[in-house]
């Protein structure tokens, strides 16, 4: 739909709410991401922020992350996404998505989460 119809009978086609668009924007942009007109990664990392907003469940973000991952996204990419859509989305949707990220991306947030809070309860000056 995006690149090879135009953008702006794109925008009037989803605006009219034209049946044959909405199913292309729900439907087949999913397998095919460059119906979108963006490349992968850009289109992987756009649909990561989509469900931050969301507050989407943990498999969600495992697929996302997977995806933007496939398309060369970097953790330090997928950080940046929940950081760009923070002021957006607001604190709570990214403290809550946070976590789930971390574990999308491998990272042992548990670990690091049980390693914090011992430091923090450890007496000052031991």
């Amino acid at each position: 739909m995006g690149a090879g119809v135009g953008w702006e009978r794109t925008l009037l086609r989803l605006s009219l709410n034209e049946r044959s668009s909405i199913h292309s924007v729900l439907a087949e942009s999913v397998d095919r991401p460059g119906l979108s007109g963006l490349d992968a990664r850009t289109h992987a990392l756009v649909s990561l922020g989509a469900l931050v907003a969301l507050d989407a469940p943990p498999t969600s973000y495992e697929c996302a992350v997977d995806a933007a991952r496939a398309a060369g996204a970097t953790p330090e990419d997928i950080v940046g996404v929940l950081i760009a859509v923070g002021p957006t989305v607001g604190l709570a949707r990214v403290v809550a998505a946070a976590p789930q990220l971390a574990r999308s991306i491998g990272y042992d947030i548990d670990a690091a989460l049980e390693e914090a809070d011992d430091t923090v309860k450890q007496p000052s000056g031991a």
